[in-house]
């Protein structure tokens, strides 16, 4: 008499072998609703039981074909062998295909010039970073591939982050328990990109550094200031910055992020009638003072170039440059004065109180209150749908 296939055996192991890749790789990547999920646990402890895990089901399915196999009839073994044909197929996807770490590779050459021997167009938006008078310019369109360059500027070593799904950008020290760390990029949960440092292996947010889950859960990296700037408003603030270069083994992939820098998702929504509306992509500015949080509405920022606005007890200056890119906040509280400005002719602005002027580095250059500096605002540009989620409660102003 033949024997029973046991098949409930071979579809044990099939989903050892393939289902927590499947799955992970759906938390880990924009799939329709993996990202709405509170599921960043469940990943990270995933991703550690998937080899295991897989070990085991190669095991069973092994132990299947040799025992059992020859009792399936012709219909059965072809089912099972087709079935474990794509199952191999789709570790292509799990690990390769919808990897981010090989989605979006690490920079092979990282090579910088000046203002001289430049070629990225001065059109191009840039995350620039100052540390003791030296200067470096991160364009988007290369970060926006690449989602991090680890580097130094000067003596200090830099994290240069940008998640393409959120559309922000953040610098942050590289350095945890005073060691530097390598950082990988591991996929993105709430349209958010996730790192992951080589020591503690302990995942972190790229919109906030917060530690997400992992060792060091609950910590932050540190945040480093820098402004985002058109690469001709930064050059001119900064002439002797370098220029990150474009990697050639890359040019296709940055050819495909054309604009990308200039023009948000509801620039190319056909079906969206008034582009002023806000929705989920459209940009805001976005501030923290005093774990408080506000967003300015990116649009009516352009239209309007200057605003005098007050954040709590704080007041606050709220500017874009004639080039419509370049972005500042600053406190507009001088000596203990509030002042009010407004903009001049020459692309600068003077208050109401002095008649001063003062340039975009919010320094007075001319009046009564020449040499007087202004207090600069971290701001952030970001999709309005993950400041509102990294940023629960946040004031609005239209």
């Amino acid at each position: 008499m033949k024997k029973r296939p046991k098949s409930y055996i071979f579809w044990t192991g099939m989903l050892l072998l393939f289902f927590p890749g499947l799955l992970h790789a759906y938390l880990l990547m924009p799939f329709p609703g993996s990202q709405n999920l509170e599921a960043i646990k469940l990943c990270y402890y995933l991703e550690k039981v998937i080899l295991p895990l897989r070990i085991a089901g190669a095991l069973v399915i092994l132990w299947y074909l040799v025992k059992y196999f020859t009792n399936n009839r012709r219909w059965g073994k072809v089912v099972k062998i087709s079935v474990l044909v794509l199952g191999l197929g789709s570790f292509y996807i799990t690990d390769f295909a919808f990897k981010a770490s090989t989605m979006f590779e690490e920079p092979k050459t990282i090579k910088f010039a000046d203002a001289v021997a430049n070629k990225v167009p001065e059109s191009y938006i840039v995350l620039g970073v100052v540390n003791n008078g030296a200067a470096k310019a991160y364009p988007l369109v290369y970060l926006g591939y690449h989602h991090k360059v680890q580097d130094n500027v000067g003596d200090l070593p830099v994290l240069v982050t940008y998640c393409t799904m959120c559309r922000t950008g953040r610098v942050y020290s590289p350095v945890i328990n005073g060691a530097r760390q390598s950082f990988r990029l591991v996929g993105a949960r709430h349209y958010n990109a996730i790192i992951e440092d080589e020591s503690t292996g302990t995942w972190w947010y790229q919109a906030t550094g917060e530690a997400a889950v992992g060792p060091m859960h609950g910590s932050y990296l540190k945040e480093l200031p820098y402004e985002q700037s058109s690469l001709g408003a930064w050059l001119n603030k900064h002439p002797g910055s370098l220029i990150l270069q474009p990697d050639g083994h890359f040019k296709s992939d940055y050819d495909d992020l054309k604009d990308y820098d200039i023009r948000q998702a509801v620039d190319k929504d056909s079906t969206l009638k008034n582009k002023d509306s806000l929705v989920r992509k459209s940009w805001v500015i976005g501030v923290v003072l005093d774990r408080k949080h506000k967003a300015y509405d990116w649009r009516k920022m352009q239209k309007i170039c200057l605003l005098n606005d007050q954040f709590g007890t704080t007041p606050l200056l709220v500017g874009l440059e004639d080039d419509d890119h370049t972005f500042h906040v600053f406190k507009r509280r001088v000596d203990g004065k509030t002042l009010t400005f407004k903009q001049d002719t020459s692309g600068r602005f003077t208050d109401n109180e002095t008649a001063s002027t003062w340039d975009w580095e919010g320094k007075c250059i001319s009046g009564a209150s020449k040499g007087k500096q202004l207090a600069k605002v971290q701001a952030y540009q970001e999709y309005w749908h993950s400041w509102q989620h990294f940023h629960p409660g946040t004031l609005f102003w239209k």
